[in-house]
């Protein structure tokens, strides 16, 4: 049992001060306003789920910033690169890298590390002995790490809508619907050696990777737990999935699948009005990535329309170029503003931008890694953030303003401790294993920059 003392917290029915929050296996099993004990942070928060991750992205950052062959640079181009760098992956490899992801995603605030994991194979397809090798992997690192894991094994089987063969450079995604059920179970029994509050979920890739066959599959696979896939990410995936369908992605998905709470549907940058508020109405969950949004061009999400029907949303760090939670929500609001040419585009009556964003991210999160957190109230995971209120950041905000100063003043270095399902992984701003991790990782680019 831990008792984590707080000046100041954000509990369901508000801002609190002087709090003692009482964790016990895990679990948030009290919570006490106007007390005082010590040592006491500055200011609790419920931690985030990052909603969207593909781990091994992190470690081809700065690798893609030159000007290519092409007329014109895009996701498309983008893609090609991350192809040939990632056939020179080895397992060895994933884990550094994804230890490293987790251990930035912790330092950041985050609780939750939700992978997204299509990385199956060795290089020209053939099978590990363990299926879930790859799986394996991510489950090791977060093992290490401390972080909360909800693995999301990915379906990818065709090349395109019209069901081409994986192109070189997709064959170590590439999994049949008989595949990826042993994949699905063999990373959900990766799990097993991690503690309890660790999920599986199920992420069929995207309308143009799988065909509504298998799209049908996936749905029943896990009933209970959450289902993710990309849509309507990029113009031309849009006018494939129409000329194919005779529909626009989010409209085919909403006619011909029951949407609901349990979806995730990762970046819809490219909806229309109509199809933004049928969506909306679902209740399922946008995992929006802006960093990664903005670095690849794909263009800005519908969040005005999407937030005035109620849509849910959450953040992911997807490529991991740069993992920032501090940076991720402000820039959604940001595009919202140089879209608009407004101010305070996503706040509403009685709350702030800051903390109707922050709201949002913990409820979304929450929902997309099929987690019991996302407040400060008992009976949730343990997973919670301490901010330094002691600089010129923080000093002198009261209430909304706190999350408004960090998000559009601050930056992830004020976060001074982060606690997964009560594991108290991230201390005076350093991860546990801090330096061994960043040592790892960097003898494992060293090794990659040998096979260049």
């Amino acid at each position: 049992m831990e008792k984590i003392w707080a000046e100041r917290a954000l509990l369901p029915e508000g801002w609190a001060e002087n709090v003692c929050v009482t964790v016990d296996q895990g679990r948030i099993s009290g919570v006490e306003t106007g007390v005082t004990g010590g040592p006491r942070v500055g200011l609790l928060l419920p931690a985030m789920a990052n909603l969207h991750s593909h781990a091994f992205q992190r470690a081809m950052a700065g690798l893609s910033e030159a000007k290519g062959p092409e007329p014109r640079d895009t996701f498309w181009t983008w893609r090609q690169i991350m192809y040939r760098f990632l056939d020179l992956l080895t397992p060895e490899d994933v884990e550094a890298i994804a230890a490293l992801v987790q251990m930035e995603m912790l330092e950041a605030g985050y609780a939750t590390n939700v992978e997204f994991h299509y990385l199956h194979h060795r290089p020209g397809a053939g099978h590990y002995d363990n299926i879930a090798e790859m799986a394996a992997r991510i489950s090791a690192a977060a093992r290490r790490t401390g972080i909360g894991l909800t693995l999301l094994p990915v379906h990818y089987q065709f090349g395109g809508v019209d069901r081409r063969a994986l192109a070189p450079g997709q064959d170590r995604f590439g999994t049949t619907p008989e595949e990826f059920l042993r994949l699905l179970d063999g990373a959900e029994a990766t799990l097993r050696d991690l503690p309890a509050d660790a999920g599986i979920g199920v992420a069929p890739h995207s309308l143009r990777a799988v065909s509504p066959e298998g799209l049908a599959i996936c749905t029943t696979l896990r009933p209970d737990r959450p289902l993710h896939m990309h849509l309507a990410e990029q113009i031309p995936e849009v006018d494939e999935i129409s000329a194919a369908y005779g529909r626009r992605p989010v409209e085919w998905l909403l006619d011909n699948q029951a949407v609901d709470r349990r979806w995730t549907l990762i970046h819809l940058t490219h909806m229309t009005e109509d199809e933004t508020r049928r969506l909306a109405a679902t209740g399922a969950v946008a995992g929006l990535c802006p960093i990664t949004e903005s670095s690849l061009g794909d263009g800005i999400f519908n969040g005005t329309i999407w937030a005035g029907s109620q849509g849910r949303y959450g953040f992911g760090s997807d490529s991991n170029i740069r993992i920032s939670l501090t940076e991720e929500m402000r820039t959604l609001e940001y595009s919202q503003r140089l879209r608009d040419r407004g101010r305070a585009i996503l706040a509403v009556p009685g709350k702030t931008t800051g903390r109707v964003i922050y709201d949002a991210g913990l409820d979304g999160g929450a929902t997309a890694a099929g987690r019991d957190t996302g407040a400060i109230r008992p009976g949730l995971w343990a997973d919670l953030v301490a901010i330094d209120t002691a600089n010129p950041v923080m000093v002198g905000r009261k209430g909304d303003q706190m999350l408004d100063s960090l998000i559009f003043s601050g930056h992830d270095g004020l976060v001074t401790d982060t606690w997964s399902a009560g594991r108290h992984v991230v201390k005076d701003g350093r991860h546990m294993d801090h330096d061994a991790i960043i040592a790892d990782y960097m003898a494992t680019i060293s090794r990659l920059e040998d096979r260049m």
